[in-house]
C-alpha cells in the first residue's frame, strides 16, 4: 500500500537509535501511524515538530503491518511558537487531543480543516478564547456536543447576567462567553471555562472510553495562570 497526501505531524516517539514512529492527521486517510527511518538525524528532525505541515509518501506491505514515511516540509508552523511558552503549550495539547480522541485510518475532512484553523487562531488577538470555542468545537465533531445552550439557567444579580447549571449535586457557574459568544473574557473567565470544558471531557469522552486525561493540557493550563 502506497499513498502520498499531506497531514500534520500530532506525536513522534523514539522507535531506535536513529528512527522515530510518528503519528499525522492527514486529509485523505485520517490519522496514520509509521516509522521514519533516520528521523533522528539533524537533516529530518529539526522539520519534523509537532504542528507541522508536511507531504508524506506512506509505504507497508500490507494493511496489518506498520509502515512507513518518508516527508518533505509544507509549512513549519511550530517554530513560530517556540519563544511563547503559552501558545506552544497549547499547541502541543490540542495535537494531543487529536491524537487521543480520533480513531485509526479514520478520514475526516471537518477535523483537518479545524487543525488548519488552529494555527489562524493562535495568531488571533483573542487566542486562548478562541482556542476554548475549538476545543468545543472538537468534541461536538466527535459525537460530543456540550450544548450549555439547552441547560444553563440566566439569571440577574446587581444588573449583572449570570449563567449556572443546577444537578441534584450541586449548582455551578457557567462563563458567560461560553453563551454569549460577542463577549470578550478576562483571564479569570478563561480559566473557569478552561476548567468546564476539560470537567466536560474527563466525565463525558475520556472516563467512558478508558482514556486518561491529557497531561499536556494540564501544562497549557498552569501556563497561562
Amino acid at each position: 500500500m502506497i499513498w502520498d497526501d499531506t497531514g500534520y505531524l500530532i506525536s513522534k516517539n523514539k522507535y531506535s537509535e536513529n528512527s522515530l514512529i510518528v503519528e499525522l492527521f492527514t486529509k485523505n486517510h485520517g490519522k496514520v501511524s509509521g516509522v521514519v527511518y533516520g528521523g533522528s538525524s539533524k537533516k529530518i528532525k529539526n522539520y519534523l515538530q509537532i504542528g507541522n505541515k508536511l507531504f508524506a509518501n506512506y509505504n507497508s506491505k500490507n494493511e496489518n503491518r506498520i509502515g512507513y514515511f518518508k516527508f518533505e516540509i509544507i509549512e513549519a508552523s511550530s517554530p513560530f511558537f517556540f519563544d511563547n511558552k503559552e501558545k506552544l503549550n497549547c499547541l502541543i495539547s490540542a495535537m494531543q487531543l487529536i491524537k487521543i480522541l480520533n480513531a485509526e485510518a479514520q478520514k475526516n475532512l471537518k477535523i483537518y480543516d479545524l487543525i488548519d484553523n488552529f494555527f489562524k487562531l493562535l495568531k488571533s488577538e483573542n487566542w486562548i478564547q478562541n482556542y476554548i470555542y475549538w476545543e468545543l468545537e472538537l468534541f461536538s465533531l466527535l459525537g460530543y456536543d456540550l450544548e450549555l445552550e439547552k441547560f444553563v439557567k440566566k439569571e440577574i444579580n446587581n444588573n449583572n447576567i449570570e449563567y449556572s447549571t443546577q444537578s441534584s449535586f450541586e449548582k455551578r457557574k457557567v462563563p458567560n462567553f461560553l453563551i454569549e459568544k460577542n463577549i470578550i473574557a478576562e483571564t479569570k473567565e478563561l480559566l473557569a471555562g478552561l476548567k468546564l470544558v476539560g470537567d466536560f471531557l474527563e466525565k463525558s469522552i475520556l472516563r467512558p472510553n478508558n482514556l486518561s486525561f491529557p497531561k499536556n493540557r494540564v501544562s497549557f493550563i498552569n501556563s497561562i495562570q
